[in-house]
C-alpha cells in the first residue's frame, strides 16, 4: 500500500504509534525513526507553517505537532532517562548500592535547611557551624549553595551530619527543589516573630514532594513579639503537627542570634533520621554522587562541590559530571585542607575537572579517562541541541520595545555568565518560567561559569545578544571590546535583583520613571469672574514659580479638590506673562475648571524623568 501523500510528500504514517526523542531533537532523527527522507518533513512542516532545517533542532512542541500530523504519539524522553539510555551504553550503573546488605555501612544523614527568605537559615548554618557566611553575602542572602559537615554528640556517641545551605530567595524553586531531591531531612526554619510566608509554603511544599522527613526549627525566640505557638498552630493547616499536639514533627525552638537551642535541634535531627530512615551505603564501590555547587578559581581551575552519596572518592580517580570530565587531582574539606579520600554523605570539593559541572549534575567514578571523555561529549551534544531548541514567550529590554513594536526583532538572546554554576542556572530558569505573548520569545544562546571574556562578546555580536553578568567582570580589554561593538553588558551582585530587573525588561516593564517636582505655589486672594474663560484666581504666589501651562492642582484646607489641572491662562495686570515668581500677584486661570474659592492653595508641578542608576 502506498504511503499517504501530505502536502505533496509521501510519508509513513504511524496510526498511532509512540515515537521516543530526546529533546532538541531533529527532523533528520524524526526521520530515521520513521524510515522516511529528512528533506520530506521539512516539506511537512513547511505546509504547517514552520521553516525548520533538517538538522536544526526543534522544540518540544514542534516534535509533537510534526508527530500528530503523521500520526504518531512523539514522547520526548526526559533528561534522567537519556542520561540513564547513555550510562547503560557504557554498562554503568547508577543511583544503586552494589552488594548485598553486608556490605552497606551507616552514613551520616544529609540535611538541607529551608524557610522564607530572612527568617535565618544562614544565620542558623552559622549558629550550628559556629562560622559566618552571611556576613559575608551580598545583600545578606545567601548567593551560591554549600555543603558543609558537622559533628555532634549525640547520647553519647559522637555523631556527623552533612548540611546542605540553598539560596533564600524564592526564585531559586529549582535548586530548592534539587536540594530536596540530594537531601535525607529538611529543617524547615520559620521566624518566631513573622510567622509562616510564601517561601515557607513553597520551601514545605518541596519536602513534601520529595517525601523526606521535616524537622521545624522555630528561629528567632528571643525576640520581642515572638510566638512559637502560633508558628505549630499555622503549620498544622499544612500536615505538620507538632509531637506535643499529637503529631510526628519535631519542632525546635532556637535563637541562631544567641546560640539557644542548637544542641536540641540537632539532637532532634539525629532522632528522626534514626526513627524514620535507613542511612547505610556501601564504601567500597566506584564513588557517586552529586555536584551542588561549580566555580571557576582563577589558580586552581574548575572546582566543584561534590556529595558523595555512596561509595569512596580517591585522589587520582576518573570521574565524569554532566558535560565535565577528568582526574581528581586534589579533594578539600569545607574548611579547605586537603583530604585523600570521601565516603558516603561527605560534602568535598574537587579540583581537575575540564570545565564547571551544574549544580545536581550526577557525578561519578568511571575505569578510564577515555569513558569519562566520550560520556562527556555526548552530555554535551546533547544539552547543546536542548538549549538551541529551548525559546520563551517574552517581550524586550528597554529600547527594545520600538524595534519590537515596529516588527524588526521578535526574541531577546541572552548570554549569561556568573560565579557559580548553581547562581547561573537558577537565573536561567527564572528567566525562562517567565510567561508573556506569543509575539516575542526569549532564548539563552550561551550560559557559562567565569568572567565576560572575548569569545562571549564575539557571540553577543554575532547573535544580538545582551550579556548578564553575576558576580563576574569583563578585563579592561575585553570592556572596551564590548563598547566598541555596542555589546549591551549589565552587571549584578544580588541574584534577586538580576531576576527582578531582568524580568520587569523581559515583560517591556523598564519604562523610564518619573518623579513629581513642585514648581510652585499661589494663595487666592480673590476670585474673579471674566465672559467666556470662567473664574480666574487672583493669587499670591507664596514659593517658587508659577509657570503657564504647567500641570497643577487646587487644594483646599489641606484637602486636593481637583487634580489633573493645567495653568491655562496666566496674567500680571492686563499683560499675559510665562511665569510669576514668589512674592507677585497675578491671575490664574485653570481652564474650564471654576470651583476656586478664596483661600484656596493651587499647587504647580512638573513630572520630570528620574535617573536610573
Amino acid at each position: 500500500m502506498q504511503a499517504p501523500t501530505i502536502g505533496g510528500v509521501q510519508i509513513p504514517r504511524g496510526n498511532g504509534a509512540t515515537i521516543r526523542l530526546p529533546r532538541g531533537a531533529s527532523l533528520t532523527d524524526f526521520a530515521e525513526r520513521i524510515d522516511a527522507v529528512p528533506a520530506s518533513l521539512v516539506q511537512v512542516m513547511f505546509h504547517l507553517g514552520e521553516m525548520v532545517t533538517a538538522t536544526q533542532s526543534v522544540n518540544d512542541e514542534t516534535l509533537e505537532l510534526l508527530g500528530g500530523e503523521l500520526g504518531y504519539v512523539v514522547q520526548v524522553v526526559s533528561p534522567e532517562e537519556e542520561d540513564r539510555v547513555l550510562l547503560d551504553s557504557f554498562d554503568i550503573s547508577f543511583g544503586e548500592d552494589e552488594g548485598d546488605d553486608s556490605d552497606l555501612t551507616a552514613r551520616p544523614p544529609v540535611v538541607t535547611v529551608m524557610g522564607h527568605v530572612d527568617h535565618g537559615k544562614t544565620k542558623l548554618l552559622d549558629a550550628i557551624r559556629r562560622t559566618d557566611v552571611a556576613a559575608g553575602e551580598a545583600g545578606g542572602i545567601t548567593q551560591r549553595i554549600g555543603a558543609y559537615q558537622v559533628d555532634h554528640v549525640h547520647e553519647g556517641i559522637e555523631r556527623l551530619l552533612t548540611f546542605v545551605d540553598t539560596p533564600g530567595h524564592e526564585a531559586f524553586t529549582a535548586m530548592r527543589a534539587r536540594g530536596a531531591n540530594v537531601t535525607d531531612i529538611v529543617v524547615l526554619v520559620v521566624a518566631a516573630d513573622d510567622g509562616v510566608m510564601p517561601q515557607t509554603i513553597e520551601a514545605l511544599n518541596h519536602a513534601q514532594a520529595a517525601e523526606v522527613p521535616i524537622v521545624v526549627a522555630v528561629n528567632k525566640v528571643d525576640k520581642e513579639g515572638a510566638n512559637p505557638a502560633k508558628i505549630r498552630q499555622q503549620l498544622t493547616e499544612y500536615g505538620l503537627v507538632a509531637e506535643e499536639y499529637g503529631g510526628e514533627t519535631m519542632f525546635v525552638d532556637v535563637s541562631a542570634r544567641a546560640r539557644t537551642g542548637i544542641d536540641e535541634l540537632l539532637d532532634a535531627v539525629l532522632l528522626t533520621a534514626d526513627a524514620s530512615l535507613d542511612l547505610r551505603a556501601n564504601p567500597a564501590q566506584d564513588a557517586e554522587g552529586v555536584a551542588i555547587e561549580g566555580h571557576l578559581d582563577r589558580g586552581r581551575g574548575p572546582v566543584a562541590t561534590v556529595l558523595i552519596q555512596r561509595g569512596t572518592l580517591k585522589i587520582g580517580d576518573s570521574v565524569v559530571a554532566g558535560d565535565a570530565f577528568g582526574r581528581v587531582r586534589s579533594m578539600l574539606d569545607e574548611n579547605g585542607h586537603k583530604i585523600l579520600e570521601a565516603g558516603p554523605s561527605r560534602p568535598v570539593q574537587v579540583l581537575g575537572l575540564t570545565s564547571v559541572p551544574g549544580a545536581g549534575d550526577n557525578f561519578l567514578v568511571v575505569d578510564e579517562d577515555r569513558v569519562a571523555r566520550q560520556i562527556a561529549e555526548r552530555r554535551s551534544a546533547r544539552e547543546r541541541n536542548a538549549l538551541q531548541a529551548r525559546t520563551r514567550r517574552r517581550v524586550s529590554l528597554e529600547d527594545l520595545d520600538k524595534a519590537i513594536a515596529e516588527g524588526k526583532v521578535d526574541q531577546l538572546t541572552l548570554i549569561i555568565k556568573g560565579d557559580g554554576s548553581g547562581s547561573v542556572e537558577a537565573l536561567e530558569d527564572a528567566l525562562m518560567q517567565i510567561e508573556v505573548s506569543d509575539e516575542v520569545g526569549l532564548r539563552v544562546v550561551h550560559r557559562g561559569v567565569g568572567g565576560i571574556t572575548q569569545d562571549d562578546v564575539n557571540l553577543a555580536s554575532a547573535t544580538d545578544a545582551v550579556i548578564i553578568g553575576f558576580n563576574v567582570r569583563p578585563e579592561a580589554k575585553v570592556r572596551e571590546y564590548a563598547d566598541r561593538e555596542g555589546i549591551d553588558v549589565r552587571y549584578y551582585s544580588v541574584i534577586y535583583q538580576a531576576i527582578e530587573q531582568v524580568e520587569a525588561a523581559l515583560k517591556g516593564m523598564l519604562k523610564p520613571e518619573y518623579e513629581e517636582v513642585q514648581l510652585g505655589t499661589a494663595e487666592v486672594r480673590e476670585v474673579f469672574r471674566v465672559p467666556r474663560i470662567g473664574n480666574v484666581a487672583g493669587s499670591l504666589v507664596r514659593s517658587g514659580t508659577i509657570t503657564r501651562n504647567s500641570k497643577a492642582r487646587l487644594v483646599r484646607d489641606g484637602v486636593v479638590v481637583a487634580d489633573n489641572l493645567s495653568v491655562d491662562s496666566l496674567r500680571r495686570f492686563k499683560e499675559d506673562v510665562t511665569e510669576v515668581r514668589d512674592g507677585y500677584e497675578c491671575g490664574i486661570g485653570l481652564g474650564s475648571f471654576n470651583d476656586i474659592k478664596i483661600d484656596d492653595v493651587i499647587e504647580t508641578f512638573e513630572m520630570r524623568e528620574k535617573p536610573r542608576d
